[in-house]
């Protein structure tokens, strides 16, 4: 990877885990009613034919680690447990009856997809997460060939998680390794032995597990190529189906305290970083791993790779998918849903969670109603995300066409991006620069530029 491209496009962007993303969303158009219009609607369309998605968030940690930028609850009263269940539990029961009206009363949705995130879903005991699962089943049609998936703490997951869960139906599990280095894991207060993630793999698989994924992150603090190196071929020891290989977002500025327990002189520089992530793509594909989008990995017979094989791969929030569902709901603090025409997001604090759960409200407090220029531009940032090409048949697909080819204009020069008469190409050599590309679509963002810096860095 030359540097001068590293220096020229290594810039705050988003993740596109969404279109417009967080941050441009339009609140002030948005309201729990209208959020429900659109869920009905989805709920209409996709349902019968498709089915739909489920990611509940349980926020719970027993220990903070500071790489970590998602929505959390520290804690060690294991108390917590009961009460949170019971408010998920209730929030599903809010939509059901939405789902109901209108002629809906009486038809089961169908599950395709349930994702358990966190947080440390494993913070919770299997029995009760078995109470939750059950609780949401009873009510549901499980489709065929359904996606059930779980990411698990190798320090807390037991054989009794796997089991329960796999009796209830889940066949794919993902573990958070990030490094076996004990510097680096001392620096993000993730400590974790080798021996640890092997005997819960080697559960997963004795059990029974179709998909054992390992999550990796490079430009952690202390981090240098033969530390990478290290991390790399003790995981693939392991031979994990899929492998998460994902950039440190350090945005301290955002998350607060939890991300400053390490000096930053400690990250890699930007250069160093970018090494990181070519020569861990190199390894990784010389022992046989493909890669399939953005920063994800995996053995051509796992599921992920197939999808990509057979254009059928999806990216949202859970992030990538081998399937797709028009509707997605969000259950729990802090749970992003999408119906496809808009998102919305949970209360962010446990309190306020239940609190309005309980007053027999949808939690949540703020969003997105998707227009018809954002349902455009949508599609074609999934598009370079999942399969690094977009096309269109007419101009009138893409909004400001010209513009966004002029801005692609230099990246073509460096050779990053092909641009034909209807049709964009990431090429190999710009794999590391998709977010810079899928910025070039990104109408929301060119329009409102933030004055001040709320995006990780691209490289």
């Amino acid at each position: 990877m030359n540097q001068s491209l590293i220096d020229k496009y290594n810039i705050p962007g988003p993740r596109y885990t969404s279109y417009p993303t967080v941050p441009f969303w339009d609140e002030s158009s948005f309201s729990a009613q209208n959020w429900e219009q659109t869920v009905l609607r989805s709920y209409k369309e996709s349902n019968e034919k498709e089915g739909i998605s489920i990611y509940i968030h349980l926020p719970f940690c027993e220990a903070l680690c500071t790489f970590c930028a998602c929505h959390k609850r520290i804690t060690k009263q294991h108390s917590v447990e009961v009460p949170y269940i019971e408010s998920v539990l209730k929030e599903w029961q809010l939509y059901l009856k939405l789902f109901s009206k209108e002629g809906g009363e009486g038809q089961k949705p169908k599950l395709k997809e349930l994702h358990l995130g966190g947080g440390t879903p494993t913070f919770f005991s299997p029995a009760n997460l078995k109470t939750l699962l059950e609780g949401i089943f009873q009510t549901v049609e499980i489709a065929e060939r359904p996606e059930f998936s779980f990411e698990g703490h190798p320090n807390n997951t037991t054989y009794e998680h796997l089991k329960v869960l796999y009796d209830l139906g889940f066949r794919r599990c993902s573990f958070g390794v990030q490094d076996y280095d004990e510097k680096v894991q001392k620096a993000i207060n993730r400590v974790q032995s080798f021996e640890s993630v092997e005997k819960v793999t080697n559960w997963a698989r004795a059990i029974g597990y179709q998909s054992v994924s390992h999550d990796l992150v490079f430009g952690l603090p202390h981090q240098n190529w033969e530390k990478m190196e290290h991390t790399i071929r003790r995981t693939l020891q392991l031979r994990p189906d899929r492998l998460a290989f994902y950039s440190y977002a350090h945005v301290p500025w955002i998350k607060g305290v939890g991300q400053r327990g390490f000096d930053e002189n400690d990250l890699p520089s930007g250069e160093e970083k970018r090494k990181l992530y070519e020569n861990g793509k190199k390894l990784l594909e010389e022992l046989g791993y493909k890669e399939v989008g953005m920063d994800h990995f995996s053995l051509e017979k796992d599921e992920l790779y197939q999808s990509l094989i057979n254009g059928n791969i999806h990216r949202n929030f859970m992030g990538y998918s081998s399937s797709k569902t028009q509707l997605m709901i969000g259950l729990g603090m802090s749970a992003i849903s999408d119906s496809w025409y808009a998102f919305a997001q949970n209360e962010k604090s446990v309190e306020a969670y239940q609190s309005r759960v309980e007053k027999g409200e949808i939690p949540v407090f703020r969003g997105h109603i998707l227009d018809e220029e954002d349902l455009l531009i949508r599609r074609h940032i999934l598009n370079l995300m999942c399969r690094l090409e977009t096309s269109w048949t007419n101009e009138a697909e893409i909004p400001e066409i010209e513009a966004v080819v002029e801005r692609l204009e230099e990246m073509q020069a460096d050779g990053l991006v092909e641009i034909s008469e209807r049709a964009i190409r990431i090429t190999e050599k710009g794999r590391a620069f998709t977010r810079n590309v899928a910025m070039a679509f990104d109408l929301r963002m060119l329009r409102n530029k933030p004055e001040t810096r709320i995006f990780s860095m691209t490289v």
